[in-house]
């Protein structure tokens, strides 16, 4: 398994490591609903140098990845970043990833660590029409920090120059000094909190995140990244996305631009989708008496299965189980009445609205 600048330190800091996406990562420190709690009342640090990161430079770049991807990165100023769902021709999914706009003939893709061998061969057998543009995986040479949490701005706001309270969410700075480290600095999130994200080159990436835990970062494992996320209703690819399941079926509509846009891959498909009607959908379930994992199966008022649950979780929050399921449209509204089967027995579930969790 491949690892990352900080998993010696994971490791020495009672890390509980696990295989995700082919990296050895932490699972937690000791306890998730401490660490998804510091996170959500305070300010948490994630080592997601896991994920992939390709530089996307010259003539026609904007065309290019205008036509990869849903979304419209052509539509980007610089220091500016979008996410994006990439399609098939079918229009199931083939990862979804955040670009960012570093000048009018680069980008920066970021993509997801299970797929990045699979994405790095799907962009490079899609530029055939675009020789001019050129492509380069820095995934190896770049690690990412994600600082997120209420208390995110003021943890770095000593660090930099940078005053963080102007950086409007989805924009960035590259060439951040972060405590004299070189960084680029990126105001996204996947926590349903305020927070910040530094790009690093993977040398400096130990002493910078030793130097934010000293400040009071919390170290946070993927356990509570999953259940901090899934509050937030945030898709993981494999659970909401996947080959099978489109942007649409996931909820992202507002991420497919089918009107004031040039063609895309899985663009007909999704039209066609769209037009016909929807035929099942992604749900948010408050479920009694258990809770779901993915791959459950969910059943309707008659005991028929009609679904599958694609992410569920305890919710630290709310106190109560939560979870994401794929079900018929016809049973997606709110108030539904379904069920769980929850390791044999029927756990009664209802579609509630989503996010579950949204801050003040």
């Amino acid at each position: 398994m491949k690892t990352t600048p900080i998993t010696k330190w994971h490791q020495s800091h009672d890390g509980k490591l696990v295989e995700f996406g082919g990296f050895q990562m932490p699972i937690d420190y000791g306890s998730i609903m401490n660490e998804h709690a510091a996170v959500r009342d305070k300010v948490g640090i994630f080592d997601v140098s896991h994920m992939g990161e390709f530089l996307v430079r010259g003539l026609g770049t904007s065309e290019y990845l205008d036509n990869l991807v849903t979304n419209t990165p052509s539509g980007l100023e610089t220091g500016q970043a979008l996410y994006s769902p990439m399609c098939y021709p079918d229009g199931g999914t083939v990862d979804d990833l955040l670009i960012y706009r570093m000048s009018d003939a680069e980008f920066m893709m970021v993509v997801n660590a299970s797929n990045i061998d699979k994405d790095w061969a799907w962009v490079m057998d899609h530029k055939s029409a675009w020789p001019l543009v050129d492509l380069t995986n820095v995934s190896d040479e770049t690690s990412l920090l994600a600082i997120q949490g209420p208390k995110a701005r003021d943890l770095l706001q000593p660090l930099t120059t940078i005053n963080l309270s102007e950086l409007a969410y989805y924009h960035f700075v590259p060439g951040a000094m972060i405590a004299g480290v070189s960084a680029l600095l990126s105001r996204t999130g996947y926590t349903g909190e305020d927070g910040f994200e530094l790009y690093v080159a993977s040398s400096e990436a130990l002493a910078l995140w030793e130097k934010l835990v000293d400040r009071g970062a919390v170290p946070i494992g993927l356990g509570a990244r999953d259940t901090l996320r899934l509050e937030a209703r945030l898709p993981l690819y494999g659970h909401e996305l996947s080959e099978s399941i489109t942007p649409l079926e996931a909820g992202l509509g507002p991420f497919v631009r089918l009107k004031n846009k040039a063609d895309f891959i899985g663009r007909d498909a999704l039209e066609r989708q769209k037009s016909q009607g929807l035929t099942r959908k992604i749900v948010g379930l408050e479920i009694q008496g258990g809770i779901a994992r993915a791959g459950y199966q969910v059943s309707d008022a008659t005991g028929k299965i009609v679904g599958i649950v694609t992410s569920g979780t305890f919710s630290p929050t709310l106190k109560t189980a939560i979870a994401l399921a794929l079900v018929p449209f016809e049973l997606a509204s709110i108030g539904t009445r379904l069920a769980v089967n929850v390791r044999g027995r029927e756990a009664p579930a209802t579609v509630i609205k989503t996010p579950f969790y949204k801050r003040g």
